[in-house]
């Protein structure tokens, strides 16, 4: 069995970059509102006064002194924090599309490669921002490219899970050259109201075309050495927004419909997998 190859990598960031201070100031103000709005509330214990966010928290927590989003304006509007972002015509390339052509296009260079020279482009990403058609057969449109695309989520592990089904498509001569892409707009679904998720993502978007061997060319490359995977369900993360939504009887935490973790548990479930996992990879 020949051996895979990433021949080309490339990055799209945000030109709107966040600081922590920008973040504290922002939701501050956003919590004075609230705990102001909200003062018979609480005094009656009805209600928790919100905390207010401090840049030593922020640091302390996450080593964090900056983050690049698609949008700061509306993010830092005390009023609105989320982003906003133009609604695109049918006729006009989506928001996730666009910026996965700009990192497309450095990997491509990078790999001395067209468009047309790819059998497959994957798109991995914690959130999509529409169901269908799929984003990855909308680059390969735009980029030109032949074979298939599709879209897949697997959380925060989406890129790496894209990565292993690009190198199996190879090794399976289902693909002698694919694209990965990770266009990930977490501003558009983290929860900026509370002082637990504001700080925690930036956007960006990533690329990696991976070559068999026999068809790289002769420029630099890294061997894809191996690849291990292993999931476990788990609810100290959710995001419940999905198209039953509008379906389901009830009342539901708009919250419930954004990012959201218990970050001590998180931590707890998270770091022994990842070293069994790293230790029977290795």
């Amino acid at each position: 069995m020949g051996r895979t190859l990433i021949t080309g990598t490339g990055l799209f960031t945000p030109p709107d970059s966040v600081t922590n201070a920008e973040l504290v100031a922002s939701l501050g103000k956003a919590n004075e509102r609230w705990n102001a709005e909200h003062r018979e509330e609480i005094e009656r214990g009805e209600r928790e006064e919100r905390d207010m966010p401090s840049e030593k928290f922020i640091l302390r927590a996450s080593g964090i002194g900056h983050r690049y989003m698609m949008d700061k304006t509306g993010v830092l509007d005390p009023e609105r924090l989320r982003p906003r972002l133009p609604l695109r015509r049918e006729d006009e390339l989506s928001i996730q599309a666009e910026i996965c052509m700009v990192a497309a296009r450095g990997a491509l260079e990078q790999a001395g490669r067209e468009g047309a020279d790819l059998d497959a482009v994957i798109v991995g990403c914690s959130n999509l921002e529409r169901a269908y058609p799929a984003i990855a057969i909308e680059v390969q449109e735009a980029l030109g490219a032949g074979g298939f695309a599709y879209d897949m989520n697997v959380a925060c592990s989406s890129a790496t899970f894209a990565i292993q089904n690009a190198v199996d498509a190879i090794k399976a001569g289902h693909a002698r050259r694919v694209l990965v892409l990770n266009p990930e707009i977490t501003s558009g679904h983290n929860n900026f109201e509370l002082r637990e998720f504001h700080f925690i993502f930036g956007d960006a978007c990533t690329a990696v075309v991976l070559e068999s061997e026999e068809h790289a060319g002769e420029g630099e490359a890294w061997e894809v050495l191996g690849t291990r995977l292993a999931t476990k369900f788990s609810n100290n993360i959710r995001n419940d927004a999905g198209f039953l939504n509008r379906c389901e009887e009830g009342e539901r935490d708009p919250h419930e419909l954004l990012f959201r973790q218990n970050g001590r548990q998180v931590f707890k479930e998270v770091c022994p997998m990842v070293a069994e996992h790293i230790r029977v990879h290795l």
